[in-house]
């Protein structure tokens, strides 16, 4: 590794030493492999592979996770599924049990279903609606998320003053007002940064370790 002018004030040596975007950017890149797929054929695969030190030095937190979403999911599928079955079961029915008569252009009346498949078309509305909550929630959580996370220029300006030595494990500020060069450990430069952006109380619930072990 490059010597950088920079020394660590934990070892005082400067062999090991890079600036933290650098760290953060150099963990995090997309893969492409070639691979079979489950009819043998071969196709071009790519991946993106972030390193447990990238994501314990990022800027901003990540987006959590929606396990509602798979609820959405869940019920966009009864409502498809429950539609399809009222319009073809359903019809298919009635084509059967409709008598043999000249009804015009205007087609045979419409028949009512059978008690066995009424209901599927109750159940269709119920999954819609069912399911366009859960995008309106979805939506909500992330603006709400895009909010929260509204400062991260603030917690970037901090961040990019940061400097990673691969010896010790550790963090320290250059040339920022106020700060010194005392040796923070991942958690709490990460503590550090996100304060500034004015989301701090994220890293407790992401903590820098949990992503290193990851």
């Amino acid at each position: 590794m490059s010597r950088t002018g920079n020394t660590c004030p934990g070892c005082a040596r400067d062999d090991r030493v890079q600036a933290v975007p650098a760290v953060y950017l150099a963990g995090r890149d997309a893969v492409t492999s070639r691979e079979r797929d489950r009819d043998g054929d071969m196709r071009t695969v790519t991946r993106r592979v972030t390193t447990g030190l990238s994501d314990a030095l990022a800027p901003v937190p990540t987006a959590p996770a929606h396990a509602i979403g798979l609820l959405g999911f869940l019920s966009g599928f009864v409502c498809v599924a429950s539609f399809m079955a009222w319009v073809f079961v359903g019809g298919a029915l009635e084509d059967d049990e409709a008598p043999e008569a000249d009804f015009g252009a205007f087609g045979p009346p419409p028949a009512d279903l059978g008690p066995d498949l009424g209901f599927t078309g109750w159940l269709s509305a119920a999954a819609l609606g069912v399911t366009l909550l859960v995008v309106l929630e979805v939506r909500r959580r992330k603006t709400a998320f895009a909010h929260r996370t509204r400062g991260r220029h603030r917690a970037e300006e901090l961040w990019s003053h940061g400097w990673y030595c691969h010896r010790c494990g550790t963090v320290h500020l250059e040339g920022v007002p106020g700060e010194d060069r005392t040796p923070l450990t991942l958690q709490r430069f990460r503590e550090k940064v996100w304060e500034h952006g004015g989301y701090g109380d994220l890293a407790a619930e992401q903590r820098a370790v949990d992503a290193v072990r990851s």
